[in-house]
């Protein structure tokens, strides 16, 4: 299956170079090329690209709104853009088909922010398994999902800069000076989790997916998840029945979907559970009408009220 994919990436390519070619010799308008190009893979790293790059730089995210990250297929006009780019900002093991566009194509000016934190390993739900439903997966021991820990991805914003200003040195310190002020404002979002989880009544968050395993271990929670990091994998009878134990002798009140995964199976677990349901953000996807920090902020509102948390004064 991946030499298959690997021949479609390489085709698509090639097609999509001859019609650039076309296009120009036509005298189609040409992308401004006085401003470093970025790809960015999925919404959260197309943040912070755009946060760090500024005015500097013209940043373009793979994945489009609404879209699943984990099930992204690339069009032509995308591989060709991931090889002519100036930098490509993804995480490996969250996208298939950009680990192999960039392996194929942009090996040597790709940012792989994982490689800027100290990772966690994969659930136990996904040791052995690298593909489920035919969906393959990049063969990672840890999990990939590190932007829902804004001290981690604060660490990333400082590489971004650092990675930015190598790329672009007539620009260097505005890249660092964003990059800063970036890492400033995700440190405090993590503050405010930390003293907003301190002394929550409750530990344990029962989720669609295991995408919250670094919110968790930074903040002294216990992530439960139906499936492991493909939220597409189909959980199995014996896994549910393990989670619906684990839940009720938790005393869990609160099961969490997410917008972009059918409610279904958690809404099935909630009723067996007894206990209610609660969006949890796994923010993959842009948010209607907000960004990273108001969705990290909304997350913390909606864990605090799952978790039995004291309410503050002033």
């Amino acid at each position: 299956m991946s030499r298959m994919r690997s021949l479609t990436l390489t085709g698509a390519l090639l097609a999509a170079t001859a019609v650039t070619t076309a296009a120009c010799g036509a005298g189609g308008n040409a992308a401004d090329d006085s401003k470093p190009t970025v790809m960015a893979a999925f919404y959260p790293l197309q943040w912070i690209s755009q946060r760090v790059g500024g005015p500097d730089v013209s940043v373009t995210g793979l994945t489009k709104p609404g879209t699943e990250p984990h099930d992204l297929e690339l069009t032509a006009r995308q591989v060709a853009d991931i090889q002519d780019s100036s930098l490509v900002v993804y995480i490996k093991g969250v996208q298939p088909a950009v680990d192999e566009a960039v392996q194929g194509h942009a090996s040597g000016k790709a940012f792989d922010a994982a490689g800027a934190v100290s990772t966690l390993p994969a659930t136990a739900e996904d040791e052995g398994h690298d593909e489920h439903d035919g969906h393959e997966h990049a063969d990672v021991s840890y999990d990939p999902h590190i932007w829902l820990d804004p001290s981690r991805f604060a660490a990333v914003a400082t590489q971004l800069g650092e990675r930015l200003a190598a790329a672009d040195p007539a620009h260097a310190a505005a890249y660092r000076q964003r990059a800063a002020d970036t890492a400033a404002e995700l440190n405090k979002v993590d503050e405010s989790y930390r003293t907003g989880l301190a002394t929550c009544g409750k530990k344990a968050i029962v989720t669609s997916h295991a995408a919250f395993g670094y919110l968790a271990d930074r903040y002294g929670l216990e992530q439960i998840s139906v499936s492991g990091i493909d939220p597409d994998a189909e959980p199995s009878p014996t896994r549910l029945a393990q989670v619906a134990d684990v839940a009720k002798r938790k005393n869990v009140t609160t099961i969490f979907t997410e917008e972009l995964v059918s409610p279904k199976v958690a809404e099935i677990l909630a009723k067996e559970v007894g206990a209610a349901t609660a969006v949890l953000n796994p923010l993959e996807s842009e948010p209607d009408g907000g960004d990273y920090l108001s969705a990290a902020k909304l997350n913390l509102d909606v864990l605090r009220k799952a978790l039995e948390c004291p309410t503050t004064e002033g």
